[in-house]
C-alpha cells in the first residue's frame, strides 16, 4: 500500500486538514512563515496573494528532486469591502459579531497549487447572512473560545452555525478550503482523489 503523501498542505488549520482527508487526499503539513499583513489591495487580491505566498514559500523550501505539489490557502471575511481579520480581544470579537449581525457578508477562500506543471489558483466567494445576534449571545460565544482564531470571529462548522440564516456558495469554502475548486486543481495536476 502506497502511504506517500500526495501533496504538501501549507497550512496548520485543522479544518483544512479535515477537508482534505474528507476527499481522500494524503498530505503532510508544512507551515509557511509569511507576513500576512494586508497591503493596499482589494480583498480578492489579498486573499489570492496570501494563498500563493504560502504555497510558493513551501515549494521553494523543497529539494529540487521529488517535489510534491504544494497547496496554499487563505480565507478572509469581508463586510462592505472591509476585511475582518482574526479578533485580538473580546471587545474586537464582539464588535465583529455586532457588525455581521442581521446582515450579509462575504467569505473569500483562495487556493494556490504549485506543482511541476506550474501555479494554478482559484477563488471561492460565498455570501453568508446572519440573523440578529444579541449582546449576551456575543459574549457567550466569545467565552466559548471558538471565535478567537477565526477570520471574522466565527466558525460556521462550530457553534457559530446558529447565527447563519442563509448561505449562498460553498460551505467548505467558508470553513477555509473550497472542495470543488480544490479538487479541480488537484485533478488537473494529476493528484489522486478518493
Amino acid at each position: 500500500m502506497d502511504l506517500q503523501p500526495h501533496i504538501i498542505l501549507a497550512s496548520a488549520s485543522p479544518r483544512r486538514s479535515e477537508l482534505l482527508t474528507q476527499i481522500g487526499v494524503r498530505y503532510r503539513i508544512a507551515v509557511a512563515d509569511i507576513d500576512e499583513t494586508i497591503a493596499d489591495e482589494s480583498p480578492q487580491q489579498a486573499v489570492l496573494r496570501l494563498a500563493e505566498e504560502k504555497a510558493s514559500t513551501i515549494w521553494k523550501e523543497q529539494e529540487q528532486l521529488n517535489r510534491y505539489p504544494v497547496l496554499g490557502a487563505d480565507t478572509i471575511v469581508v463586510h462592505q469591502q472591509n476585511i475582518l481579520q482574526k479578533p485580538a480581544s473580546e471587545t474586537e470579537g464582539m464588535a465583529m459579531l455586532e457588525l455581521l449581525s442581521g446582515g450579509m457578508h462575504e467569505v473569500m477562500s483562495a487556493i494556490a497549487l504549485i506543482s511541476d506543471t506550474g501555479l494554478q489558483t482559484a477563488l471561492s466567494v460565498s455570501q453568508v447572512t446572519f440573523r440578529e445576534i444579541t449582546t449576551s449571545e456575543q459574549r457567550a460565544y466569545w467565552a466559548s473560545g471558538e471565535p478567537q482564531d477565526k477570520a471574522g470571529g466565527y466558525a460556521i462548522q462550530g457553534q457559530g452555525a446558529i447565527f447563519v440564516q442563509q448561505l449562498q456558495g460553498s460551505y467548505s469554502g467558508v470553513m477555509g478550503l473550497p472542495l470543488y475548486e480544490t479538487s479541480q486543481l488537484l485533478q488537473h495536476a494529476g493528484v489522486q482523489l478518493l
